[in-house]
């Protein structure tokens, strides 16, 4: 289905019953790498799961900037009349998460992230000479947000009030020092390590994120 909120036309998925949950993907993909963990999740909650701008089949655009996206978050909520939702973001919807979070306190019931950065000082540097070599390549403004942003401060991650929870793989592109800070930051967040796990093998086509949504999140 489509929607238009913020100016942009996004696409998104909406299956199940219960308690609202939207789960955000990461960088370059779409929705589509949470459908082993929705079909676990829809026998709990209501799932939304948008593309991102420029993501997906969602709106092209032509430059990207993380707040842009988290206001997205917020009119999509507010557009679909969505009440006191679960906010689940991996990786780049994690930092969507963190920032709408701090923007908007109340708008949410809980916010779980995955492999989450603070600024693109958190990405370890093999992984980040990677994003930059493929930044040539890519027309589109994918990699390059990723070498400028976000800029998630302290006082953005003491100001979120609700339910939190950090995680990150034990192999993660994000470095462990990063995640932690996070956990410790956000007032009363939870964090969990996956171990043996790098960036996305819990989440992506597999359902380890969905039973850990489940172990910490009450129908």
């Amino acid at each position: 289905m489509y929607i238009t909120v913020n100016g942009v036309k996004l696409w998104y998925e909406k299956s199940g019953s219960g308690r609202p949950l939207i789960m955000v993907h990461c960088n370059s993909m779409s929705h589509k790498i949470f459908s082993r963990s929705v079909k676990v999740l829809e026998k709990h909650f209501t799932v939304y799961c948008p593309d991102s701008r420029d993501h997906g089949k969602s709106e092209k655009v032509r430059t990207l900037h993380y707040e842009d996206m988290a206001e997205d978050m917020f009119r999509f909520i507010e557009a679909l009349g969505i009440e006191k939702p679960v906010f689940y973001g991996f990786s780049d919807g994690g930092i969507i998460g963190l920032i709408l979070a701090h923007a908007h306190p109340e708008l949410l019931s809980s916010l779980i992230v995955s492999g989450a950065s603070l600024n693109p000082d958190s990405t370890k540097d093999l992984p980040m000479k990677f994003f930059k070599l493929w930044s040539h390549f890519d027309r589109s403004d994918k990699m390059r947000i990723m070498m400028r942003e976000p800029d998630i401060t302290d006082e953005m991650l003491k100001k979120i009030t609700v339910p939190a929870f950090v995680t990150a793989g034990e192999k993660d592109v994000i470095k462990l020092s990063h995640t932690e800070h996070i956990a410790k930051t956000v007032p009363g967040a939870q964090l969990k390590i996956f171990e043996k796990e790098g960036h996305s093998g819990y989440i992506m086509n597999s359902t380890k994120i969905a039973d850990y949504i489940l172990s910490v999140i009450p129908e």
